[in-house]
């Protein structure tokens, strides 16, 4: 039996009113995760251009002093909205490799030969990014 014929049986074996609670709260979360790509790519926006000013002013794609100071502000807004602060940290350090990766060749890209994030001193990839 295929996925989707298992969700149709399972379907048809819940009660109607939870059903259509069940579907009412799925589309929230697909809302919801369609609210987040959104503030992704709008947050990418923004560290592209932060890319490109580093890389016109051959400063480092990496900056360690702000990435901790963006862990430790997130980690508190975590704990303020209930999520888990390790869980947050753990999604802003992958997003900041991924800002990071994105400076680093935006710098190559500019030709200006500046350091990756290793060679900034940073000997990783950490969160805060731009």
């Amino acid at each position: 039996m295929s996925t989707s014929e298992n969700d149709a049986s399972a379907s048809q074996q819940i009660d109607a009113s939870v059903q259509a609670e069940l579907n009412r709260l799925r589309e929230s979360i697909d809302n919801i995760d369609a609210a987040v790509v959104h503030m992704l790519a709008e947050r990418f926006k923004a560290t592209q251009q932060v890319g490109r000013l580093k890389a016109d002013h051959q400063l480092p794609p990496a900056d360690p002093a702000r990435e901790t100071r963006q862990i430790t502000r997130l980690r508190q807004l975590a704990q303020s909205a209930n999520l888990d602060p390790a869980f947050a940290e753990k999604l802003l350090n992958f997003i900041i490799a991924e800002v990071i990766r994105h400076h680093e060749r935006i710098a190559e890209e500019a030709g200006n030969g500046n350091a990756t994030a290793a060679e900034a001193g940073n000997g990783h990839a950490t969160a805060a990014g731009a």
